[in-house]
C-alpha cells in the first residue's frame, strides 16, 4: 500500500475515507449523495464494547457494498456514517427506490459478531444532489430533519422546507439573543390573573419579551435560539431579578416560568433566596410554573430541587396542563399549587365538546386534590362565564389585558 493508498483508505473497514471523499466531491459537476447514518450504533458500544462495535462497522461495509447500486462508489464519512455517491442523472423516484432498497435490505439482515451475538441495525439517510462539498452538508440536514420525526427511513434535502426555515430563525436569533443581552433589551412584561370570586387582579404572571428595533418580540420565537446558545438560565436570571424588584413593596403574588435547564444548573433555590431577601419577599408570594410534562420530576434531582423550594415557602404551578403527555397518577404524587390548563382548550372551550370534558375533568381532580386551577387564554366575556361556571378558581388572558411593561389595574 502506497502512501495516496494509506491517506485516502479507512484503516478499519479499508474502503475510501472521508479525505478521499471530500476530493471526489469537489471533482464533479454533480453528484447523488445518500448519507447513510447507523441508528442508534452508541447503544452497540455501550452494551458490547468498542472492539466489538469496530466488528460491527466492518460488516455494515462489507453489507452495503453488497446492497448499493453498481454505480455508487461507497466512503466512510466517520464512526457510524458512510457515503454512497454517484454522478447519474436520477429522478426523485429513482433517489427514493435507492433508498429504499438499502433501508429494507438492513431491516432483513442479521450480522454475527461472535458465536453467541447476533445485532440487527436500522439505518436512515439523507439525500441531497449538487455539486462540491455542499452538497454533503446538504444531506446532513436532510438527516437531521429526519431525525427530528422518525429513524429507520430516508429524506431527501429541500431547500423550502419547514425545518429549514426554522434553521434560518435560529441563526438570525441567535444574533439576537446575543445583542439584546449586550444591549439590555431583555423585558419582563406582566400580565394579571383574576381571582375569580373576587374579581379583583391577586397576581401577575411575568413574561419575557425582547425589544429588538422598536419591535417587541415574543419567547415563541427566540427561546429555541437561547437553547442552543446556552443563555436560557440568563433568560430565566433576567426574568427572576426584574421581576422581585418590580413586586417590592407591593401586595401582589407573582409567578416565574423556570425550564427544565434550570434545574438541571441547580442554582435556583440559592438564586431565589437571594432577592428574596434582597427585596424583602416573602417566598411565599412567589410561583414557579414549571412546564406540564412533569415526568422530566423524575430526573434526578429535580424533585428533590421543587421540594426544599416549597419547603422555603416558594409554591409551585404546573403550566399549560393538558398540552403534553398528562400523567394525572403523577400529578396527584407531586400535588403542585396550581395548575394552569392549557389554553388550548379554554379557548375552544364553547365550541368543542372535547375541550369542555378534558377541562371539566381536570377541575373535578384538582377540586378533589386541593389544587388551584388557572385557566390561560381566557380571550372573551363568554369564556369568562363558562370558566366561571365550571368553578375554576381563576382566569388569565387578553379578556382582561394583554402583558405589559407596567402592572394594569381593573
Amino acid at each position: 500500500m502506497n502512501d495516496k493508498d494509506i491517506i485516502y483508505s479507512d484503516q478499519l473497514t479499508n474502503i475510501q475515507n472521508r479525505f478521499a471523499l471530500m476530493e471526489y466531491l469537489e471533482k464533479i459537476l454533480h453528484g447523488n449523495v445518500f448519507l447513510i447514518n447507523i441508528d442508534n450504533f452508541s447503544n452497540i458500544n455501550s452494551a458490547y464494547g468498542f472492539e466489538l462495535g469496530d466488528k460491527v462497522l466492518i460488516e455494515i461495509s462489507k453489507l452495503i457494498n453488497i446492497a448499493k447500486p453498481l454505480s455508487c462508489q461507497l466512503f466512510r464519512l466517520n464512526s457510524d456514517e458512510f457515503v454512497l455517491v454517484n454522478e447519474i442523472d436520477m429522478t426523485k423516484k429513482e433517489l427514493e427506490d435507492v433508498a429504499s432498497s438499502l433501508i429494507s435490505f438492513f431491516d432483513q439482515m442479521e450480522i454475527e459478531v461472535s458465536d453467541d451475538i447476533d445485532i440487527r441495525i436500522s439505518i436512515s439517510i439523507g439525500i441531497a444532489t449538487g455539486s462540491c462539498s455542499e452538497v454533503l452538508n446538504h444531506a446532513k440536514v436532510a438527516i437531521k430533519e429526519l431525525r427530528e420525526y422518525k429513524r429507520g427511513s430516508y429524506r431527501i434535502f429541500d431547500s423550502k422546507s419547514t425545518f429549514i426555515k426554522k434553521q434560518q430563525e435560529n441563526i438570525y436569533w441567535i444574533h439576537k439573543i446575543k445583542v439584546a443581552f449586550m444591549e439590555e433589551n431583555l423585558i419582563a412584561f406582566y400580565q394579571p390573573i383574576i381571582n375569580n370570586k373576587t374579581k379583583k387582579i391577586e397576581k401577575f404572571e411575568s413574561l419575557v419579551r425582547i425589544y429588538d428595533n422598536g419591535v417587541l418580540i415574543p419567547p415563541v420565537r427566540f427561546l429555541e435560539a437561547s437553547k442552543i446558545t446556552g443563555t436560557l438560565t440568563l433568560v430565566t436570571r433576567t426574568i427572576i431579578q426584574k421581576s422581585f424588584e418590580m413586586f417590592r413593596n407591593k401586595d401582589y403574588d407573582f409567578s416565574i416560568n423556570i425550564t427544565s435547564t434550570d434545574f438541571h444548573l441547580n442554582y435556583l433555590e440559592e438564586y431565589l433566596l437571594k432577592y428574596s431577601k434582597k427585596y424583602d419577599i416573602n417566598p411565599s408570594r412567589v410561583v414557579l410554573e414549571i412546564l406540564e410534562d412533569i415526568t422530566t420530576l423524575d430526573a434526578p434531582g429535580i424533585l428533590e430541587q421543587l421540594n426544599s423550594l416549597r419547603a422555603n415557602g416558594f409554591k409551585i404551578a404546573i403550566d399549560d396542563f393538558g398540552s403534553l403527555s398528562s400523567n394525572f397518577s403523577r400529578l396527584l404524587e407531586f400535588s403542585p399549587d396550581y395548575l394552569k390548563i392549557d389554553g388550548s382548550f379554554i379557548k375552544n372551550i364553547l365550541t368543542d365538546n372535547k375541550s369542555l370534558i378534558i377541562v371539566e375533568a381536570i377541575v373535578l381532580l384538582c377540586k378533589k386534590s386541593g389544587i388551584k386551577t388557572v385557566a390561560e387564554f381566557v380571550h372573551s366575556k363568554e369564556v369568562q362565564v363558562r370558566v366561571e361556571e365550571l368553578g375554576i378558581d381563576y382566569s388569565q388572558g387578553y379578556y382582561f389585558s394583554e402583558p405589559q411593561a407596567e402592572l394594569v389595574t381593573l
